[in-house]
């Protein structure tokens, strides 16, 4: 059985798609009433206290799932290198979450280059913290070359399929099963919105995935696109045979 689950980055509702959520509740709880998961990229610029996110976890419905960015200290400052301490800090506040900790999304910086020693050791310290769903965002191009793909496809890391695909030199290698799309919108990204026909042929894509959890974050959230995006997709997949059968 396919797990797709479908998101925003953010739980924010916007205008355009309130009549679509319930009154009652925090933004988060009547989110989670209607899109499966959710991205929290607030984590990345600045620390969320262990009891938030107990209570973000309380809040949601049993099925419901988040995916946590890393902070930017160890990404972007430390560039990888010497961050158990901050991993350690990280994982004891996201681990509230429990089970419904999804994904812990790993987004790095344009000018970090892969180095097959540094990289190695990051994500097995990762991995001593994490076992379940990690995923990289890569911005150079040598993420995307043979000796990278292999690592990543050995440490189970999944390779996060972009839009715009920036620093990607080639067509989308994955190195899991699992697939995690981020749709920052093009061309104008974070605002511009996805056309119909885009989103029917990503649904067709995702339902036709190999029985492995896929995640699809929208990511255009300036102006509000993302929720109706992300709504759209989720209809689209929830009538998937029956479009097809009628294609």
């Amino acid at each position: 059985m396919h797990t797709r689950y479908i998101g925003t980055a953010g739980w924010s509702i916007s205008s355009a798609a309130a009549s679509r959520f319930p009154l009652d509740g925090s933004h988060l709880q009547r989110y989670a009433r209607v899109l499966p998961c959710v991205e929290i990229n607030s984590a990345f610029y600045r620390p969320h206290q262990s009891a938030t996110y107990a209570r973000w976890a309380a809040s949601t419905p049993d099925h419901f799932r988040f995916s946590v960015k890393s902070p930017r200290s160890i990404t972007h400052a430390r560039r990888l290198r010497d961050g158990g301490a901050e991993l350690d800090r990280f994982a004891g506040e996201v681990l509230q979450l429990g089970n419904k900790l999804g994904c812990v999304l790993v987004q790095l910086p344009p000018s970090l280059r892969f180095e097959a020693d540094v990289a190695a050791a990051f994500f097995s310290d990762l991995r001593q913290r994490f076992d379940g769903m990690l995923a990289y965002e890569a911005h150079h191009p040598s993420w995307f070359a043979a000796e990278a793909t292999e690592l990543l496809t050995a440490q189970r890391i999944i390779r996060v399929r972009a839009d715009p695909p920036a620093g990607q030199p080639g067509p989308h290698v994955p190195t899991t099963e699992a697939a995690y799309v981020r749709l920052h919108g093009s061309p104008w990204i974070y605002y511009s919105d996805y056309p119909a026909d885009y989103l029917a042929a990503l649904a067709d894509e995702l339902a036709a995935r190999a029985p492995a959890d896929s995640w699809c974050i929208f990511d255009n959230t300036a102006a509000g696109a993302a929720l109706c995006n992300a709504l759209d997709l989720q209809a689209r997949l929830m009538d998937w045979p029956a479009t097809q059968l009628r294609t």
